[in-house]
């Protein structure tokens, strides 16, 4: 049986962002959907595997206004985790992988020989566009104030309330909230740079995520009140990276992560720009 078809929909046109794609939160909430069927379907659970440690998802092509989407799920054991549930997201009529996600878990290794005894039906090698390439594999594990982000040259770039319809069915805030929050806030970093708006209005120019990994660290409810604390991590050729913190306002805990790999896109070309100089030393020098 090997993957099976997790979803069919479909991409709206208020669920495109100012580059007329799919915007990130929603990448995110279509996956998330498909990984409910894929529990229904097959009986997995977080009682046998423990809780998802995260979220990995890499973007290959755009999805526009009116593309049909169909999402393929299964396990993979040869991943960067001890077992990774593999989503992929297509095209429908064209049969192109748009995007890929791994949700990472770490069962207990003495039920690894059960698990591949339960899931064999469902399980796939690991495809090589799922395999993370801008930011490691491993979940965040590190335990930042705002305090000390701040301090060292982070800047406060969002803040949210959770309501009612950011919630699913454990009333816990989904993916798609903290990724609203996070898709918010990487312009007011790209605003602290020579890619600022002025720049990217004059050049017909756009901010594109390639690559995301979201970690939970612990989670938020009904009425939490939330701020998103952001620094860039490291600057590539053509690329540089953003690590979001969401922490929650009123005990200041930390409750997700995000490191995010970000491009320029010409809105014309569709092709990435390629980073000047001059641009990648004031991204150096806003490293913290």
């Amino acid at each position: 049986m090997a993957s099976l078809e997790t979803l069919l929909s479909f991409v709206n046109t208020w669920e495109c962002d100012e580059n007329d794609h799919l915007n990130v939160q929603f990448y995110f909430s279509k996956f998330e959907e498909a990984d409910r069927q894929f529990r229904m379907m097959t009986g997995f659970s977080e009682a046998l595997v423990g809780a998802r440690r995260v979220r990995h998802v890499r973007y290959h092509a755009e999805l526009v206004a009116a593309s049909l989407i169909t999402v393929k799920s299964y396990v993979a054991f040869d991943g960067p985790h001890m077992l990774s549930v593999v989503h992929e997201m297509i095209e429908g009529s064209t049969g192109e992988v748009c995007a890929t996600a791994i949700d990472g878990y770490t069962p207990n290794p003495s039920s690894a020989k059960q698990l591949r005894t339960r899931f064999k039906d469902v399980e796939e090698n690991i495809s090589k566009n799922a395999i993370p390439r801008g930011v490691s594999a491993s979940p965040f594990s590190g335990k930042p104030t705002a305090e000390d982000l701040i301090k060292n040259g982070a800047m406060v770039t969002g803040r949210a309330t959770v309501l009612p319809r950011h919630l699913n069915a454990e009333q816990k805030a989904e993916d798609t909230f903290a990724l609203s929050c996070f898709s918010d806030a990487a312009a007011h970093i790209w605003e602290r740079t020579p890619m600022n708006t002025a720049w990217l209005d004059e050049n017909e120019y756009g901010r594109v995520a390639l690559e995301q990994k979201l970690s939970w660290i612990s989670p938020l409810k009904h009425g939490d009140m939330i701020q998103v604390v952001s620094t860039l991590t490291s600057v590539q050729d053509n690329t540089f990276t953003i690590r979001h913190h969401l922490f929650e306002s009123r005990t200041k805990r930390l409750a997700a992560v995000c490191d995010q790999v970000s491009l320029s896109m010409d809105l014309n070309s569709r092709k990435a720009v390629p980073m000047a100089e001059d641009v990648r030393s004031a991204l150096v020098a806003l490293q913290s």
